[in-house]
């Protein structure tokens, strides 16, 4: 007898290996996310009441991705108004609370060890009150400061020291140079398994008008420092079945999972 559960995982992989293939629907993916980027539709949405920066499809897959891989400790570099802290917290907060109900334990709200870490060059007050006021801010933890400054770097590694499984999540400045930079400092604390995500790597598929008031554009992006930095290191690859499937995404090939 079919397994069920099993032939609609098959079903489901068929069509996503099936839509890379498909140009049409590709090319109409692709203009619509342009097309999207130049209404501001990124900046439209919450996450528990902050303003979350993503589109909807990559916060989906940032839920699929912490579910299955069950870090202990989310990294991001980019904290913005929080929405992004708050959606990483609340995901670990749910790991936290389906491992106590596995267990036959009642959870304290505050409990569980796992913990998010942001890093940005500029916390605004007004969001620093935000976060720190938010009921999920004891899974959230704040450095400010510029992510690729060594001070910056030795304080997350220090910090990761106190966890097995790390995430990484890198949105800050999109420069070829930047990107790069925080590749090296902290793509390294990866686990096994885990993802180190490069959002923005979309940059390099766009018109070159999209980003007048930027310092970054087609050719001096997240895309180009992914495709520099796998030169070397052969410990990380491309997930491109995420980019198969979500098709609107701001991370084409920078869902890079860790393999060894």
């Amino acid at each position: 007898m079919t397994d069920p559960i099993h032939q609609f995982t098959q079903e489901r992989d068929k069509q996503i290996t099936s839509y890379p293939l498909d140009t049409a629907f590709v090319a109409q993916s692709q203009a619509w996310l342009e097309s999207s980027m130049r209404r501001r539709y990124v900046y439209n949405f919450d996450w528990l009441g902050r303003p979350i920066i993503q589109y909807p499809q990559d916060m989906v897959a940032m839920q699929e991705l912490v579910w299955v891989t069950r870090p202990d400790l989310i990294i991001e570099t980019g904290i913005a108004h929080g929405g992004s802290l708050v959606l990483s917290a609340s995901l670990l907060a749910m790991l936290d609370y389906c491992d106590a109900a596995k267990s036959g334990s009642l959870l304290d709200p505050r409990a569980g060890k796992r913990k998010v870490l942001g890093i940005d060059i500029d916390i605004r007050a007004h969001n620093r009150a935000a976060i720190e006021a938010h009921p999920i801010a004891h899974k959230i933890a704040m450095i400010q400061g510029s992510s690729i400054a060594p001070d910056v770097i030795a304080q997350v590694h220090e910090y990761a020291r106190d966890f097995k499984r790390i995430m990484i999540c890198l949105d800050s400045n999109h420069t070829h140079e930047h990107a790069l930079a925080e590749l090296n400092a902290y793509a390294s604390l990866t686990s096994n398994g885990c993802y180190c995500i490069v959002f923005d790597s979309f940059v390099e598929d766009m018109s070159e008008d999209l980003f007048p008031d930027r310092p970054w554009g087609p050719g001096d992006n997240p895309k180009t420092a992914i495709w520099e930095y796998l030169k070397t290191h052969p410990e990380f690859e491309i997930d491109t079945s995420l980019h198969n499937k979500l098709q609107i995404t701001v991370a084409p090939d920078g869902y890079l999972k860790r393999i060894a």
